[in-house]
């Protein structure tokens, strides 16, 4: 088994001004868990679990109360955050904005833009985007560095179902071609990719894992989100004729596709 690019033990976050002892305090309990190469890990949750936190403390962004964070070094991350807002009055083309803060040359610019599905947006204005094509920018943000983990806090929020679909096909593809590692935030099981190794439960502690037909049968999951979950599952199933190894390659093996065969249709034509 590879070793892990990141891993928790024992990881315990306290809110801003807390005290110790405390019995609210905690925001995170004794979290642990890792996550290896060309793995994809969901993490799932209530608003107010910590799902956000949990990945400010995996980057080194808070400070660990209890436990710790052991990351590779010189591990390469590609952060795509929950909501960026920009000023729409401050004039700013996408080829200016894949450059900050660290500048990148036209060639590396347009081959981001292209692997996420959004190629010549090099003169357009970020204010004129759509949300499906900022979504995209930022992804090719995030991959100009080339990263071994791309951290995904609720990436999709503010798209409709299509993009959703859209976004999360793109990404499962860029696992494969590349062998990225993916850590992806989301508030529910609603779109959550099928092709997720492993999905996380978080209610300020793991409440379970597994696969995510196993979460989403699971007592804890459904005393947070309803006994919804598994057919919310089949809302997105990328069709596969493969599997994934960990290197990113593909091996001879098929899965099950799309429960709802339109929405690929619809998918495209958002992207």
């Amino acid at each position: 088994m590879s070793a892990p690019l990141i891993e928790a033990r024992g990881l315990t976050i306290l809110r801003p001004g807390a005290v110790r002892g405390d019995p609210d305090a905690a925001v995170l309990s004794d979290i642990t868990m890792a996550i290896r190469p060309a793995e994809i890990v969901t993490v799932v949750g209530p608003n107010g679990s910590g799902k956000s936190t949990l990945v400010r403390a995996l980057l080194g962004h808070l400070p660990a109360a209890g436990g710790e964070v052991l990351r590779q070094p010189g591990l390469r991350v590609g952060y795509v955050p929950q909501r960026l807002h920009m000023d729409a009055a401050i004039p700013m083309t996408v080829r200016r904005f894949l450059s900050l803060p660290v500048r990148v040359s036209d060639d590396q610019a347009r081959a981001a833009l292209g692997r996420t599905g959004v190629p010549g947006l090099e003169g357009r204005q970020i204010a004129q985007l759509s949300g499906g094509q900022f979504q995209r920018v930022l992804l090719a943000r995030a991959l100009l560095n080339d990263p071994q983990i791309l951290v995904l806090d609720e990436p999709t929020q503010g798209l409709d179902q299509p993009g959703i679909v859209a976004f999360y096909r793109l990404i499962e593809d860029l696992r494969r071609e590349t062998g990225v590692a993916v850590l992806l935030v989301s508030h529910d099981l609603l779109v959550v990719m099928a092709s997720s190794d492993r999905v996380l439960c978080l209610n300020g502690h793991i409440c379970c894992e597994g696969t995510p037909e196993h979460v989403s049968l699971a007592p804890e999951y459904r005393a947070l989100f309803g006994a919804g979950g598994e057919e919310a599952l089949a809302l997105y199933r990328h069709v596969h004729d493969h599997e994934h190894d960990h290197a990113g390659g593909a091996c001879d093996h098929h899965h099950s596709g799309h429960h709802h065969p339109d929405l690929g249709k619809e998918a495209s034509e958002h992207a």
